[in-house]
């Protein structure tokens, strides 16, 4: 093939033009602890930090890189194609530690993936001369570092290290089909031959332990996994519940089995140190078990909810048959029998109207007969990876249903449907059809699952339908193609073709040209892990060529996603990539040949690719086999002639050369969710999704987040004529100003007229920048207790009322303050803007309504209308999540999906906001507040999303625990010190525990810290310490402050298992969870070791692990030791030996402090704001990244990534 140059000289470096610079790259947890950390790294100026972080932490290679390489001469091979090796000789000459290390430069990266690409593409014969590889060499190099495109995960991790590297190792179980002889090889090298494949569907037999069996799935599952690819199946073969087995007995069906899998694929997931799995389970409409397949996550989420009730409700009804025992007047005996203790009486009642079993309730009684007062009962939450959701099945794969249009007939028919014994094909059962079809609605709006795969629609544009039908996808739905096949995807980035108002429709089909040639390329030179996909996926050499960020382009363009013009682009840009796509596949085969099922698929094929061409003209007719017509491009309404006429002219030549040489490959392009390859691309948005927000949280080199306006914003207010002094007026309005100075209502001049000085107004300044609400900076901590009391004269109970609203008490009315609050932090919408027209809003319209103001946001049917725009023209399918709100129905969700079939769309998934036990809603937020309540029934979308902001800020997780009593310290305690280096602040944490090592104080003194701050510290400690003397958990303490972030903050030395903390308060609680609670997961040293591949613990992961001795002798020696020393000290490493609180009956103790001394616990509580439900406020999704803990998911395609590490649940 002959390659131009667009992006290069010939004769010039491939680099020349860009800048490069040096940076660091540091990844953390929510805690602080570092995930990934490397230093002066190189890397394209113009990437942000969070694209450097993602291909410094995810694709450099870290290990194996030889300080000295050296060229091996390959006869054929142009010299700037040799492989490299270690140069031994040269190494000799360097000290021993510097001759190995990882790759500290994109520039390594890039070099390494376009070189091996164009040394596998001379070989296998794809381009004319020397001249043409090294312009492909240079232009694909090119790409990479301007961000024009990237290719899925996998590519980055295993291409080229083997070409540029030498990098090698004994073959890890894969096979490859030779390029020359067409045999299917075993693999002797684990690197020479790559495995750049991301995406895979695997058959499995209805048979339990033989090669393609049951079981044998879960074992080639398990090393997709492993390797960081994902995969589907559709499980439909499978006999159902109570069919005959061959030896006379019932097959226990579908369900037993896919919960094993489920099972076998989150302990891989536990164990990695990467992504969740990512897997499909795919059941026919027709299987007997499909109800309970349908119904399979909702009855699971149903168990989790169940779970988390019964467990508090346990909690609290226990305990208060303990309180009713220690309230009564009497003896012992008395109080514990319920014929005499009225009140006891009216507890066990009580706790058995909501089902207490009466085991636990005489258990109760019995632990209070021998001295107990109290019941630790285990409680549960609706964490996504919390121990509830961990206890129930289903939670580790996306489940879609596959419907045909016969089914979809019956349901507008209200026909009866058939249910087909897989052993005989009888009928095993006659559903209602539209019943079954409201079960697969209220499912997808209960949980969100499953996903709806049209099978009729899939195949009707299946080129290959001589070797059968499609019945799988992948995890995220875009690649549908026959089982034990794989697929290598690359995206593009369509807002990198976008330059001075033109999109560079010439530089757009040059990009399709050669990614096409790249991923075929990938095909010849790969690896897979089975030898059925090896084989096939040789055979039919499907590709994965895609875009990403056409929302961020729509929107710099200045159209709406929800409008006929951004359609009509996005139909004509996608009918360019395949077009040209399938035309370059085309001339391949011209040089190589078609694939080697073409010529028995060649009528199928050229069917299907004139029905692509017929939708490029526009046209309603003359389609050839197809039921459901597909939406045409739309030329009337594109903006870009251009585009219009190239669409048309690329699939004229797809269809000539097709019809000459036939086709290299069956499919070419899907639409993936981009997750990871999108933010090392910087793409504002992800595969064909719109904008998830406006206002973004960008990452700090430094560390840290600073708001910033969705860098398309800008760009579509200057394209729609708007002057710099608005859009900078504009986007202000947005992000806020950062400062009271000029603020409406309240700013200097109002705050000095309430008696604050200069210095208060600094630190009031200073706290601003980073505060998510001013409510938040207006506190003692920000002023000082003495301030607040004898200058703003605010009592002590108020402050310690954690409703206490300092800006309120001030006289500052809620107009004022929301008012204020706008002009600081921002609105985080556009909607109100200062100058913006509302006939302009819908070009800002996102998936969801943006901030606390926003109202807007793109309706499911514009989800849906978009995507069925692109599927006419793209081989595979979509990978997309539908949004809906919250207060969608379930006729809603049958809607969507019967719009999706009528418009050709291959395959659908819904996500009602809320629908997940995980997700905070809305009514968790007001149960207390009656006039919340009602606002958030009856008031209109604004006032309701005012009332959800300010609960959220108010919102205090607390868990009740009432003791009458306060517990004394013994006179003489045991107890550690503990020194330590926080953020270069000396800090010291002394403890006094109780006669059974529990702790029941704590003093905290720092070196040379100002003399306010130590008295706050000082007294923070005394109020914590009468907390935990009144029964209050050490465990309710460490759930409140770790990970709460202020100064100092840092390293930490000194301490053999805590490394680092994000504030004083973090680090302290974090020693104290350590030492007392054994909570080894927030220490970043485990004082037990632990080897580098340890898998985790499974469902005990996270729980207190002391090593038990065993044996009387060892037994009394440890009963001794906890006499004599402290717990805390020995890290708790002793037997935890009480379920049951043991406490006296004392008489309450003297307060240590005055009222003023616990104002500041209560409120720093107050002020906490979840992290959950802040990063729900952000726009985020709410739960935590499986891999660097962070709360920054979003929802990508039908996957979701995350925002700081680049992780994906998806398999691209």
């Amino acid at each position: 093939m002959k390659i131009e140059r667009k992006f290069t000289t010939a004769g010039q470096d491939a680099y020349a033009g860009i800048d490069f610079t040096r940076t660091g790259s540091e990844i953390r947890n929510p805690d602080g602890t570092v995930v990934f950390k490397l230093d002066n790294i190189e890397i394209p100026e113009s990437w942000s930090q969070v694209a450097a972080d993602v291909i410094a932490q995810k694709y450099f290679r870290k290990a194996g890189v030889a300080a000295r390489l050296r060229k091996v001469r390959e006869k054929g091979v142009p010299e700037f194609l040799w492989r490299s090796v270690p140069d031994e000789a040269a190494l000799k000459d360097l000290p021993e530690a510097e001759r190995m290390g990882g790759e500290t430069s994109s520039t390594q990266v890039f070099d390494r993936l376009a070189g091996t690409w164009a040394y596998w593409g001379w070989k296998g014969g794809y381009f004319t001369t020397e001249a043409d590889a090294r312009a492909y060499y240079d232009e694909m190099r090119h790409m990479l570092a301007t961000q024009r495109a990237a290719p899925n995960s996998p590519q980055w991790f295993n291409t080229g290290l083997h070409w540029a590297y030498g990098i090698d190792g004994p073959g890890q179980g894969h096979y490859y089909v030779d390029y020359k002889t067409g045999k299917l090889t075993r693999s002797t090298s684990a690197y020479e031959h790559p495995q750049p494949h991301a995406c895979f569907i695997q058959s499995v037999s209805d048979d339990l332990v033989t090669e393609g069996g049951i079981m044998d799935l879960w074992v080639r599952e398990a090393r997709l996994f492993k390797y960081g690819s994902g995969t589907g199946t559709n499980f439909s073969s499978l006999r159902a519940e109570g069919e005959r087995l061959s030896g006379g007995g019932k097959s226990s069906g579908l369900m037993g089995f896919l919960k094993i899998g489920d099972r076998a694929a989150g302990a891989i997931k536990s164990g990695g140190t990467t992504r969740r799995a990512a897997k499909m389970v795919i059941c026919d409409a027709d299987h007997p078990d499909i109800e309970d397949f349908v119904n399979w996550k909702v009855r699971e989420e149903q168990k989790v909810a169940s779970i988390v009730a019964g467990s508090k409700m346990h909690e609290q009804k226990l305990n208060e048959i303990f309180a009713a025992i220690a309230d009564f007047d009497g003896t012992m005996a008395e109080a514990t029998d319920p014929q005499v203790n009225d009140a006891l009486k009216a507890a066990v009642r009580a706790a058995k109207r909501v089902a207490i079993p009466e085991t636990y309730v005489n258990r109760v009684l019995q632990y209070a007969r021998q001295g107990y007062s109290a019941i630790e009962f285990p409680t549960y939450d609706t964490d996504w990876d919390s121990e509830a959701y961990a206890s129930v099945s289903g939670q580790n794969s996306n489940n879609s249903v596959r419907v045909t249009d016969a089914f979809l007939q019956a349901v507008r028919d209200d026909a009866p449907w058939e249910l087909i014994r897989r052993t005989d094909g009888t009928v095993a059962k006659t559903v209602s059809a539209r019943e079954l079809w409201e079960q697969i609605g209220h499912a997808a709006w209960a949980c969100a699952d499953p996903g709806i795969q049209f099978h009729d629609t899939v195949n009707a544009w299946h080129t290959c339908p001589e070797d059968g039908a499609i019945r799988g996808s992948n995890p995220c739905s875009e690649y549908m193609f026959l089982d034990d096949t794989a697929c290598n995807l690359a995206s593009m980035n369509l807002l990198s073709f976008y330059r001075d108002g033109q999109f560079a429709a010439e530089e757009y089909v040059h990009a399709t040209r050669l990614w096409t040639l790249t991923l075929e390329i990938s095909v010849t030179m790969a690896q897979f892990p089975s030898k059925e996909i090896a084989q096939l996926s040789y055979d039919f050499r499907t590709l994965g060529l895609g875009y990403a960020n056409i929302g961020g382009l729509l929107m710099n363009m200045g159209y709406s996603y929800d409008s006929a013009e951004g359609r009509a682009l996005c139909g004509a840009l996608t009918a360019v990539m395949t077009g040209t796509a399938y035309a370059t596949s085309a001339e391949i085969a011209g040089e190589l040949g078609a694939f080697a099922s073409y010529e028995r698929n060649a009528a199928h094929m050229l069917r299907v690719i004139r029905n692509h061409r017929t939708a490029a003209y526009g046209r309603t007719e003359g389609y050839e086999a197809l039921a459901v017509p597909p939406v045409p491009l739309d030329h009337a309404n594109c903006p870009d002639e251009n585009l219009s006429a190239l669409a048309k002219a690329a699939w004229d030549e797809a269809l000539r050369l097709g019809e000459a040489h036939g086709f290299r490959n069956a499919q070419t392009t899907v639409i993936a969710p981009t997750g990871t390859i999108g933010l090392v691309m910087d793409c504002d948005t992800t595969g064909i999704e719109p904008d998830f927000a406006l206002v973004k949280f960008k990452k700090l080199a430094g560390g840290g987040y600073f708001k910033i306006i969705n860098r398309s914003v800008p760009g579509a207010l200057t394209t729609l004529g708007y002057r710099a002094g608005e859009v900078e007026e504009i986007i202000a309005y947005a992000v806020g100003h950062g400062t009271l100075g000029n603020a409406p209502g309240i700013n200097h001049t109002a705050l000095v007229g309430h008696g604050f000085g200069q210095a208060e107004i600094d630190k009031i300044e200073a706290a601003l920048p980073s505060a998510f609400d001013i409510r938040f900076v207006f506190n003692q901590w920000t002023l000082g207790a003495e301030f607040c009391t004898d200058v703003l004269g605010i009592p002590a109970d108020k402050m310690a009322d954690p409703t206490f609203d300092m800006l309120k008490h001030l006289g500052f009315t809620r107009a004022q303050i929301d008012a204020a609050n706008d002009h600081v932090c921002g609105t985080m919408t556009l909607e109100g803007a200062p100058h913006l027209d509302p006939a302009h809003y819908p070009v800002f319209d996102c998936a969801n309504a943006c901030g606390k103001r926003g109202t807007r946001y793109l309706s499911v049917d514009s989800h849906i209308h978009m995507m069925a725009a692109a599927q006419s023209f793209i081989s595979g399918a979509i990978s997309k999540t539908i949004n809906m709100p919250n207060d969608a129905t379930i006729a809603d969700c049958q809607a969507a999906y019967e719009l999706s079939w009528s418009l050709g769309v291959k395959a659908n998934a819904l996500y009602r906001d809320g629908s997940k036990l995980s997700q905070p809603l809305a009514s968790a937020l007001v149960e207390d507040d009656d006039e919340a309540a009602e606002v958030l029934e009856h008031g209109s979308v604004p006032e309701k999303a005012v009332v959800l902001a300010e609960k959220i800020i108010e919102k205090v997780v607390i868990k009740e625990l009432v003791r009458t009593h306060r517990e004394k310290m013994p006179e003489r305690r045991k107890g550690y010190t503990q020194k330590a280096i926080v953020g270069g602040h000396k800090v010291y944490l002394r403890t006094g525990e109780y006669a059974d090592g529990a702790l029941g104080e704590i003093f905290i003194d720092m070196h040379k810290e100002g003399a306010g701050f130590r008295a706050m510290m000082n007294n923070f400690a005394i109020a914590v310490s009468v907390g935990l003397q009144y029964g209050v958990p050490l465990e309710e303490f460490v759930d409140a402050f770790t990970f709460t972030k202020f100064e100092p903050a840092g390293m930490v030395q000194g301490n053999d298992s805590i490394k680092n903390a994000t504030s004083i308060l973090d680090y302290i609680f974090r020693e104290l969870a350590v030492s007392y609670l054994d909570r080894t997961d927030l220490a970043h040293v485990k004082p037990e070791g632990a080897s580098f591949d340890d898998l985790g613990r499974g469902e005990d992961e996270g729980r207190s692990n002391p090593a038990e001795p065993h044996g009387t002798a060892a037994s009394k020696s440890l009963e001794v030791l906890k006499q004599i020393s402290s717990s805390g000290y020995l890290r708790k490493r002793v037997p935890q030996d009480l379920v049951a609180l043991q406490a006296g009956i004392t008489p309450r103790g003297e307060d240590l402090t005055s009222g003023a001394a616990v104002v500041g616990a209560t409120s720093a509580a107050a002020l906490s704001l979840d992290a959950r439900t802040k990063a729900r406020m952000q726009g985020y999704e709410g739960d935590p990244c499986g891999e660097c803990g962070n709360y920054t998911l979003v929802r990508n395609g039908t996957c979701m990534k995350c925002n700081t590490c680049g992780g994906t649940s998806g398999c691209s």
